[in-house]
């Protein structure tokens, strides 16, 4: 006897309603929307696994639908820069799972604008894969940790706290945020980047 599994999500749909409904918060906003990306960009094989029909890389082909409208800024925490801290999905080092990420972005047409090295405190890793990312022509940020973040939002939300770190330069209206993994400083990067705009 053969059994068929059950379809119960619909990619394409999804895919159609994301990027119908991000254009349309971007003619509500008029100038810049910023979009943090959690989870997996790419190869997303649990979230297929709970959702039949979900295709694993979803969340990506919603980017290549607005590539011409997208900045994508990619983040990095440096207390785990290279080396020393082995992703487990992957099992190579934070630094090589950097690297792997922009060449799969950059294979599917989606440059990245920036990447930004969060929590930077003068790690050496970081400083080494600020270099290697340099030699391949990416603009590299280095942003330090943020005065009271997450708690003081006072302080957070002042020249001493988002304003301590340098505002990134995008030209499109659509930012994607995305990063390494985990922890890599995604929202504290949106946050920052609305405080400055």
């Amino acid at each position: 006897m053969q059994t068929t599994r059950a379809t119960g999500f619909d990619t394409e749909r999804y895919l159609q309603v994301q990027v119908d409904e991000i254009v349309q918060r971007v003619g509500q906003l008029g100038d810049k929307l910023y979009l943090e990306f959690g989870g997996k960009l790419l190869f997303d094989y649990h979230a297929a696994r709970v959702l039949p029909g979900y295709h694993p890389n979803a969340k990506i082909s919603v980017l290549q639908r607005l590539s011409d409208k997208l900045d994508i800024l990619f983040c990095a925490k440096a207390i785990e820069g290279a080396g020393g801290w082995i992703r487990g999905d992957w099992g190579i080092t934070y630094d090589l799972a950097t690297l792997r990420m922009l060449d799969d972005l950059r294979e599917r047409d989606l440059p990245v604008t920036a990447v930004v090295i969060t929590r930077f405190s003068g790690q050496e890793a970081a400083l080494q894969l600020k270099q290697r990312l340099e030699l391949r022509g990416v603009t590299v940020y280095l942003h330090g940790n943020v005065a009271g973040y997450p708690e003081d939002v006072d302080t957070i939300c002042s020249d001493a706290g988002f304003g301590s770190n340098s505002f990134i330069e995008t030209t499109k209206p659509i930012v994607a945020i995305t990063g390494a993994g985990p922890g890599s400083g995604k929202i504290e990067t949106a946050l920052q980047q609305m405080w400055h705009t």
